[in-house]
């Protein structure tokens, strides 16, 4: 009896040690769980091909940084990292906030609070609010080490281009047609070196010079975010048009943020390539516009007023609408400036395929079609006023809507 009841404290005695111990080790997962969540959810990011991913955690708040390159929609992107640090990486009842960068610079933010009494299973996509606010907890991302950094890597995109006129009455139309690879580098935060190389396919009445192999867009620029959420780039160099010089772009948006202010400058002169043979003009003009723009977020659809003083002197007023949908964009424009008849047309921008990843290998240059194509149709066939340029390869109507708040909450909840 006595061995008996031996047995059984010994039994009693290794069960309550290992309750014990049980009871020690679950009340320090969680400690655990929360100090290696963020980092296991960075690594697993990393993976995925995101860069400059980072984070850091205060006593209010989780915040993640990270860079969109192994998608080519931002909207998409954006929404595949959501769903990781929703599944992985938040931090119990504290709120989280995800900083997207663009080049290294900061572009909005998307902030989820939980609910008294929400677990992170029950987080959903469309509990992330999205914005321009950064929050306070900004300042001390500048303080720890990103992952896979984007800084000297090399894309090289082909711009395909098409023109068309319709001048000769006695031919539909005088087509050309390019494809313009384009090598794109970071070589430090917010600086983008792109050299552009126009191999004409295709030349039918576009003079003797599109014939030849020559350089399309050389420049350099310089993006940036001031206090007040002042979004800026500066861009030297040649650009289309016969273009070369310097091009400052800023927008401005207000608290509401459906609403921006919009500025443009050029300090521009003419140049041409003859093979690769630059002919410039050391005239120098003076361009700008200044405008405001309104987003309508139940349809994705922006307006735009500008008045602008074009490459040729003349003043006028441009008015825009454009529409924006996943895969493309599409818009229409009117014109009216001193000395010229009114004129007007439409644009569109298509996403180019392939849609899938293309995220990189190390520092292995990454070849690919540039991210979308466009067409702006002149209707009323104005040859010589309303001329503009465009200061990089990459700017469009795609890409300057690609952050809009309002645009990427609407492509989390519809994805």
């Amino acid at each position: 009896m006595r061995y008996k009841n031996s047995n059984i404290r010994k039994c009693l005695t290794t069960k309550t040690i290992a309750q014990c111990a049980a009871f020690f080790l679950f009340c320090l997962l969680p400690l655990k769980g929360v100090c290696q969540t963020g980092e296991s959810t960075v690594n697993t990011l990393v993976e995925m091909g995101f860069e400059n991913v980072g984070w850091t955690e205060d006593e209010k708040e989780r915040v993640y940084v990270l860079q969109n390159s192994a998608y080519r929609l931002q909207g998409v992107g954006i929404g595949k990292a959501i769903d990781v640090i929703q599944k992985m990486g938040l931090p119990g009842e504290k709120p989280c906030r995800v900083i997207v960068l663009d080049n290294n610079i900061p572009q909005i933010s998307l902030y989820y609070h939980p609910v008294k009494g929400d677990t992170t299973a029950v987080a959903e996509r469309k509990d992330w609010n999205v914005s321009y606010d950064l929050g306070d907890t900004w300042k001390q991302t500048g303080k720890i080490k990103k992952k896979n950094s984007s800084l000297f890597k090399v894309d090289i995109l082909v711009y395909p281009q098409l023109a068309f006129k319709n001048l000769v009455i006695n031919q539909i139309y005088q087509v050309l047609f390019d494809l313009s690879p384009a090598i794109e580098v970071s070589l430090w935060k917010g600086m983008k070196l792109t050299g552009q190389l126009k191999i004409p396919i295709y030349n039918d009445g576009y003079g003797i010079y599109e014939d030849k192999v020559h350089p399309g867009h050389l420049t350099i620029s310089q993006s940036f975010r001031l206090p007040y959420d002042i979004f800026g780039k500066v861009t030297v160099g040649y650009f289309n048009t016969d273009r070369y010089g310097f091009d400052i772009d800023i927008v401005r948006p207000f608290k509401d943020e459906r609403f921006a202010a919009l500025l443009r400058l050029g300090y521009t002169g003419i140049g041409y390539w003859d093979s690769f043979k630059l002919h410039y003009d050391p005239t120098m003009t003076f361009t700008w516009s200044v405008g405001a723009s309104f987003f309508w977020p139940r349809y994705n659809t922006q307006f735009i007023v500008r008045a602008h003083k074009f490459l040729y002197e003349e003043k006028g007023v441009k008015a825009e609408m454009i529409r924006h949908f996943r895969y493309c964009s599409i818009g229409f424009y009117l014109m009216k400036a001193e000395q010229a008849k009114a004129n007007g047309g439409f644009r569109f921008q298509v996403l180019l395929p392939p849609y899938n990843k293309y995220k990189r290998h190390k520092y292995i240059p990454r070849i690919n079609t540039s991210a979308n194509m466009g067409i702006i149709y002149n209707s009323g066939n104005e040859r010589y006023y309303y001329k503009e340029y465009k200061a990089e390869a990459s700017d469009n109507i795609m890409e300057e809507n690609s952050f809009n708040p309002y645009f990427i909450k609407s492509e989390l909840l519809n994805f």
